[in-house]
């Protein structure tokens, strides 16, 4: 419900986020124009356009030249394939193959619980999943989500969840990944060295990513490890 006592221009973004949060306007799909909107709720266009600035600036909603305003599509790769060296000649980022190895219905740890903000007695579904170059093992993953949420994941061809698995969670689940967090830092772990087919006591390079859907609840949980020597990281400050 919005709140009457909002600025106009916020009652405006909360009703397209709302809808969108509700599945009314699915990733790719155009929503009215601003002088639709401003028509629907009775205020200017400028102030139409303000909401929309900052449904842009949230991620919400893409503008398009000539084109209109379209709900956002995630960028799969983008946020994680960024520190690796998988860029074709023109520069866009290749996105490696992956395998689903494992499985589990089972108790969270106390970090994915309180991470994915599942209650006592909630269970998680873990799966366990590497990444190849080349037929090489070069990412380990564990990764975690609501098996209440995720109800059926364990019933799914894991070869569906291939090359990414957000796209899957929006098929089958209607899960639709708007906002990721990343936190990186450097650590030993024998099992995943083990899992990269590297020695116990070489030095990694750990992501640890919170995936957020459209309503803002967190969805999924990852740590990602890979050699620290195969780490790159670029940034440009404008």
């Amino acid at each position: 419900m919005i709140d009457p006592r909002l600025p106009r221009y916020l009652k405006v973004r909360d009703f397209v986020a709302q809808a969108i949060t509700h599945g009314e306007w699915n990733p790719g799909d155009a929503i009215p124009t601003e002088s639709q909107l401003a028509k629907m709720h009775e205020v200017s266009v400028g102030t139409v356009r303000k909401a929309m600035d900052l449904l842009v600036a949230e991620g919400l909603v893409d503008r398009m030249h000539g084109k209109g305003t379209f709900v956002r599509r995630s960028g799969f790769a983008t946020p994680l394939f960024r520190f690796f060296g998988h860029l074709s000649q023109n520069g866009t980022i290749l996105v490696p193959h992956g395998r689903v190895v494992e499985r589990r219905r089972m108790t969270p740890t106390p970090e994915v619980r309180a991470a994915l903000e599942l209650k006592p007695g909630q269970d998680g579904i873990r799966m366990k999943r590497v990444r190849m170059r080349d037929e090489h093992i070069f990412l380990a993953e564990d990764i975690w989500v609501s098996a209440e949420r995720f109800d059926g994941i364990m019933d799914i061809d894991p070869d569906t969840f291939e090359p990414l698995l957000y796209p899957a969670y929006e098929t089958h689940f209607k899960v639709v990944v708007t906002r990721v967090e990343e936190n990186l830092s450097l650590a030993n772990d024998a099992a995943m060295a083990k899992r990269l087919g590297v020695m116990e006591d070489t030095m990694l390079m750990e992501i640890k990513r919170l995936a957020f859907a459209k309503d803002g609840q967190p969805v999924e949980w990852r740590r990602s490890y890979c050699r620290a020597m195969d780490f790159q990281y670029k940034v440009v400050v404008r």
